[in-house]
């Protein structure tokens, strides 16, 4: 490994974990984050996903917007090789499994495998950095991807979150389908696809996380066979939809009838209030899960009284999102009533406002939330994807420390969080019920 090469060490002497950042010299960062597996995981991102679809490069003087469902469709075309080949196929001979995901903020590609990790990790970059585009094979792609997203619509759960978006956000493009709609996709064109690509593939946007039995060395080794040896970095000016969202939900109501056999219900509550700094970030999402935990959990007060009375199913899930351009509280289960469903737990969280939190709550759900962000290091997977998340959110600096935040929260951060975001004006509730 050239030892001009640009690294850091991030190490964590409570975790007993450490990993490594190389900057290669076309300016794709390389995680390598060494652990004993039997497997070895890895993944080739983009920070790019579904929101992205308003920017402009440096110089330009307007944003441009790009049609809903680029960023998952590039996805699916990346696959197929200009020969005609099919890496999923390439990785099957190497005995490696591969997948791919698109989410709101960020692409992966990814693998794991036991054995011949040099040729998958070669695969995994040499089909990521050659695209190669048709008006033939692009239009193929929008039948399957249009299949896909009739497939998504016909999926209660998936009608019944993005219900809740919708009713959150006014404008922003959260709301709308990661796979975008059978109209937006058939706008996609060879030209659209290659502009984009050029955007946010620019190997200074990827980034590549390897976690396994490896070292730097070896992954630099074999990632130097496959990069670009230099890439000039293009200036990209993405728009904060957060900005012009209202603090208010778009409407608090969506119902809509499905094949269900009971209520679907999800609860959620915008917040607009987006720190700047990546650090502030986190330590809003670490109170806030903090918080959840000790409202919504499991083994809590309000779970167990919907329980016991019957007016929820024991599966039941909840939780806090935050990035630099949106940021929401959910809850999510199946009801009888869901409308009655809502009606308790905003009493609750009310009554929690004028009886106050208990201390001890909050000692119990800090503890659960560093059992469980410690035990993710028990998986390559998880520090992988975990990883690629504090990546995208330019926080990768925090990802050992982030028991120290943890650590660091007081029961007046929560206290305020539970005034600030739990308001009626911020909620919206999304049902699906039975058609008959």
């Amino acid at each position: 490994m050239n030892d001009k090469l640009c690294s850091r060490i991030f190490e964590s002497s409570f975790l007993g974990e450490s990993f490594t950042k190389l900057t290669h010299p076309c300016g794709c960062d390389i995680y390598v984050f060494p652990k004993n597996t039997s497997s070895t995981y890895a993944i080739f991102g983009s920070r790019y996903g579904s929101i992205h679809n308003v920017f402009k490069k440096d110089g330009d003087a307007d944003f441009v917007s790009v049609p809903d469902g680029i960023a998952h469709f590039l996805e699916h075309k990346l696959f197929t090789n200009e020969d005609g080949s099919d890496s999923f196929e390439r990785f099957s001979e190497y005995g490696a499994d591969a997948n791919a995901y698109t989410s709101f903020n960020k692409t992966a590609y990814l693998f794991s495998c036991t054995d011949r990790f040099s040729s998958s990790l070669g695969e995994l970059i040499d089909f990521v950095t050659h695209p190669y585009f048709t008006k033939s094979s692009i239009e193929s792609e929008i039948g399957i991807i249009s299949e896909e997203i009739k497939m998504y619509d016909d999926n209660p759960q998936d009608r019944c979150f993005y219900g809740m978006l919708e009713g959150m956000y006014h404008d922003h493009s959260i709301k709308r389908n990661i796979c975008g709609s059978e109209k937006t996709i058939s706008q996609i064109t060879p030209e659209l696809l290659y502009s984009c690509y050029d955007l946010f593939y620019q190997p200074s946007n990827l980034c590549l996380i390897v976690c396994g039995n490896t070292s730097p060395e070896e992954v630099y080794r074999i990632a130097d066979k496959h990069l670009p040896s230099f890439s000039e970095k293009i200036g990209v000016t993405l728009a904060n939809e957060n900005k012009k969202e209202p603090k208010e939900a778009n409407k608090q109501i969506t119902d809509v009838k499905m094949q269900v056999s009971k209520p679907l219900f999800n609860i959620g509550f915008k917040d607009t209030d987006i720190p700047c700094s990546s650090y502030e970030r986190l330590k809003k999402d670490a109170a806030m899960s903090i918080l959840c935990e000790m409202l919504f959990s499991t083994s809590g007060e309000l779970y167990n009284s919907l329980l016991s009375e019957g007016s929820i199913s024991p599966a039941f899930s909840y939780g806090y999102s935050i990035t630099d351009s949106f940021a929401y509280c959910s809850m999510a289960g199946e009801a009888g009533d869901p409308y009655t469903v809502l009606e308790k737990i905003e009493a609750y969280i009310e009554e929690k406002k004028s009886s106050g939190l208990s201390e001890n709550d909050f000692s119990r759900g800090k503890r659960v939330m560093l059992a469980d962000f410690i035990k993710n290091f028990d998986s390559s997977e998880n520090i992988a994807n975990n990883l690629f998340s504090f990546i995208c959110d330019s926080s990768e600096e925090y990802f050992l420390s982030f028991t120290d935040i943890l650590n660091g929260i007081e029961f007046q951060d929560v206290e305020k969080l539970l005034a600030d975001i739990f308001k009626k004006e911020y909620r919206t509730i999304s049902i699906v019920r039975p058609i008959a």
